[in-house]
């Protein structure tokens, strides 16, 4: 079982440095947005049941999301290749980092506690059933068998202002442990009110 050692975390008032990113689908994105905040997610792999769950409530909110002054960009350890078909659908954009550079950028773990955590079981479970559903109708992809990068990873959440600074983060202990849309909105009406 593949696990990566403790990281470096990022903190409220670190910053990163700006750099232009390449989404699988889409033309090239500014990272950190200059002009608003960016709220960058950690996921795992290609057609994690999981990931999808928590991306579905990211996508039905997409546009209020956007109007709070937020851009979206979501990373996932797997090759650009596998993870297009996965996610040609959604409005933001989207990684690839199958050698986790990123992710070791910012401190974001892949660890098994991400599974065995209980508190996690739930939003499997209902991951898991929502897959079937959608294989049954004929809409949903399987995640391939092999995953270069492993299948472990825990979620993190960054709202990044656009001077770099980072404003908020949160590194999750299970893998359903992120930010909701709600927390997310909140956080960024927090930090442009004290701005």
């Amino acid at each position: 079982m593949r696990t990566s050692t403790p990281r470096t975390r990022l903190e409220p008032g670190h910053s990163v440095s700006r750099r232009t990113l390449d989404p699988v689908i889409g033309p090239p994105v500014a990272f950190p947005d200059p002009e608003r905040h960016t709220h960058v997610q950690f996921r795992r792999f290609a057609g994690c049941p999981v990931c999808n769950l928590h991306l579905r409530s990211v996508f039905l909110r997409h546009e209020e999301i956007e109007r709070a002054g937020i851009r979206e960009v979501v990373l996932f350890h797997s090759p650009a290749e596998e993870l297009r078909e996965h996610v040609a659908h959604l409005p933001f954009a989207v990684l690839a980092d199958p050698d986790r550079l990123l992710y070791a950028e910012f401190g974001v773990e892949a660890h098994r506690r991400a599974l065995l955590d209980p508190r996690g079981w739930p939003a499997i479970a209902r991951a898991l059933a929502r897959g079937a559903w959608e294989l049954l109708r004929g809409r949903g992809r399987l995640p391939a068998t092999a995953q270069p990068a492993g299948r472990l990873g825990l979620p993190a959440d960054f709202l990044i202002a656009p001077d770099g600074r980072i404003a908020a983060a949160k590194y999750g202990e299970h893998v359903y442990d992120q930010w909701s849309v709600d927390e997310l909105l909140t956080l960024a009406s927090t930090v442009k009110a004290a701005h």
